[in-house]
């Protein structure tokens, strides 16, 4: 059903820009939906349509934000085999494993997770963004396995939401990097923007973009004489922006083992030891595992805390490294 959200400016808020006054009011709208709400000409102030999200707004002025009656779902369903870490009539925690994509787009309209949610349970997603993406709070990318919370309604939906804008949601993954970090912890605190050689690639930027930060920490280093020098590192994000921690490797220096896009060229030992050279070399996938998510429940208000291991072929990737290293 469609229903409109009505607002008048008062002296504190003078000068805002209109999206963050909205979010500021509604904070179980995230600012991105607002954002696209005005895009789409949702929005009027003082009786005429808003199609900038930064307009400012001033004392007595009154807004009207239409919200939009939600789309049907008119996706194909996908038998694919969940892996439900936990689920209450409210939201579901999934493990999603590498080499399947989030939801359809451009050249992929049936295969992905949100084709298998439907055939899960239809009925039960939330459905106030594009119709191609019912249930989706957030992302990881396509060969990147692990933890993902999905929103059965809209309210949960905005919640959440908010909980991410806000950067409350804890996100920890481990990854495994070519090289050592140095220093071996720390922060990553830069502009993460679209890259202007490769559209589809993002890169860092002193200025440009969208502010990104990681922060990182070596759990292991892999160095001899019959491996060449990895890392296991763990990233806590503080911000989650598209490809941020491949990106942020990559500027360091230490692309992830098996990232095809955000890779730097590395000298072959000799002497590597077969099996794992093997196991490297034809991962077909990149060694990035969501192991960590933690949120507040919406409805309950519960701190929600969820873990995964890692899969058996990166697991198997640790092994071998381990037992070189002695």
């Amino acid at each position: 059903m469609e229903k409109n959200i009505n607002l008048i400016v008062e002296t504190k808020e003078n000068n805002l820009r209109v999206d963050i006054f909205i979010n500021k009011r509604e904070q179980l709208i995230s600012r991105t939906r607002i954002k696209n709400l005005i895009l789409n000409q949702k929005l009027k102030l003082n009786g005429k349509i808003v199609k900038s999200p930064s307009k400012k707004v001033s004392e007595g002025d009154k807004l009207v934000l239409q919200i939009p009656k939600p789309k049907k779902v008119s996706l194909k369903p996908f038998n694919f085999k969940l892996d439900i870490i936990y689920e209450d009539k409210d939201l579901i925690v999934i493990n999603k494993p590498a080499g399947i994509v989030m939801h359809p787009g451009a050249g992929n309209y049936e295969n992905t997770l949100v084709n298998a949610l439907i055939h899960y349970n239809k009925s039960a997603l939330s459905n106030i963004n594009d119709e191609l993406r019912p249930g989706i709070v957030h992302r990881i990318d396509k060969d990147t396995s692990g933890l993902i919370v999905i929103a059965k309604n809209n309210e949960t939906h905005e919640n959440l939401s908010s909980q991410f804008n806000k950067h409350s949601i804890t996100r920890i993954y481990q990854l495994l990097i070519w090289g050592k970090l140095r220093p071996s912890s720390g922060k990553i605190d830069t502009f993460i923007t679209r890259s202007s050689k490769n559209r589809q690639m993002m890169e860092v930027s002193h200025s440009k973009g969208k502010r990104a930060i990681t922060n990182f920490k070596t759990l292991e280093v892999f160095e001899n004489d019959k491996t060449p020098t990895l890392s296991l590192v763990e990233c806590r994000l503080e911000t989650g922006r598209t490809h941020q921690i491949r990106v942020h490797m990559n500027h360091k220096g230490n692309s992830i083992v098996g990232d095809e896009k955000y890779k730097k060229k590395y000298k072959k030992l000799k002497n590597i030891d077969n099996d794992l050279k093997d196991k490297i070399y034809k991962l077909n996938r990149q060694f990035l595992h969501a192991k960590t998510l933690g949120f507040i429940h919406p409805k309950t208000n519960e701190e929600m805390n969820f873990s995964s291991i890692l899969p058996h072929e990166l697991e198997n990737i640790l092994k071998l490294l381990r037992n070189t290293n002695k």
